[in-house]
């Protein structure tokens, strides 16, 4: 079969709307015979009767009828193609491959989640969950467009902007001696057995819970990647665990949680990206972290 142009298809349809060749080559300001010639060749070209010409009004086939409506859409669609691309090359459309830790989904995704579909609501954003270190090297490959990830990485690599600040706070199985309100002091771990963060693909929690540990006498156990894994062992009562405060959204069974006294090192969380990146989309969402509402 030959490929339609969209010439036969304009013909088809304006045929079956008009339901008369004469009033059809009207309204497309061209004469009757070239326009049947058209139709009948659109039908050898698809195998089947379009039009019952037996009538004295032109009538669609049942066949005709199924072809009018991909006809419509396939009308639509071209005419709409043209006002797309130009949408997709300014970034007001297409696709932003975001990849994003487990903790980031607490307080941080989701608010900015709202805000780009606020602001680019024709913008697919496609996510996956994943470690810092695996965010960095699908950058790299370009199975992602956008990285919420924790340091450390390459500055010389990636563009980045800080989106996201809190603290560390104690999570206390509920019956434990320090489930008690109130701030606690970092020295009054010394003694206790900690669940702690795998210093590979967790290596920036496992990095920092360790810095502040450092003078403070304890057990560590179960080393772990995911905040809420830990917080089901606290439940458990398996240890306790310095956690971001936003694992507080999470209001898990079991757990107690206390703020820090004397730990200022705040758990951090980037936006990452590669500066060559062609995805006009993308800048486009990076943009719209400038307008960022606060967290409430």
């Amino acid at each position: 079969m030959s490929m339609l142009s969209l010439e036969q298809v304009r013909g088809f349809v304006t045929v079956a709307e008009e339901g008369n060749f004469r009033r059809a080559a009207e309204r497309l300001r061209m004469t009757q015979p070239p326009l049947s010639r058209q139709i009948q060749k659109l039908e050898r070209d698809i195998g089947v009767e379009l039009f019952d010409r037996t009538q004295r009004q032109v009538q669609l086939t049942p066949a005709g009828e199924v072809f009018l409506t991909e006809a419509r859409r396939l009308l639509a669609l071209a005419g709409a193609a043209p006002g797309t691309a130009r949408l997709v090359a300014a970034g007001g459309a297409g696709t932003v491959r975001i990849g994003f830790t487990a903790a980031s989904g607490f307080g941080f995704l989701g608010r900015f989640l709202n805000h780009i579909e606020a602001g680019l609501d024709q913008v697919e954003i496609v996510l996956r969950e994943m470690v810092s270190s695996d965010q960095f090297e699908n950058l790299r490959s370009g199975s992602l467009d956008l990285a919420l990830a924790r340091p450390p990485f390459d500055r010389t690599e990636f563009d980045s902007r800080l989106v996201h600040s809190e603290g560390l706070i104690l999570a206390v199985p509920e019956q434990h001696k320090l489930a008690g309100n109130g701030p606690i002091a970092i020295e009054e771990l010394g003694g206790e057995t900690l669940l702690v963060y795998a210093p590979g693909p967790a290596r920036y929690f496992a990095d920092l819970v360790s810095g502040i540990l450092a003078a403070v006498p304890y057990t560590a156990t179960h080393e772990l990647t995911q905040v809420h894994t830990m917080l089901a062992l606290v439940a458990a009562g398996r240890g306790l665990a310095l956690v971001p405060e936003t694992s507080t959204h999470l209001h898990p069974d079991g757990v107690r949680f206390r703020p820090l006294i004397g730990v200022e090192d705040p758990v951090v969380l980037h936006a990452i990206w590669r500066g060559d990146c062609a995805n006009p989309a993308l800048h486009r969402v990076i943009e719209l972290l400038d307008s960022l509402p606060p967290a409430p």
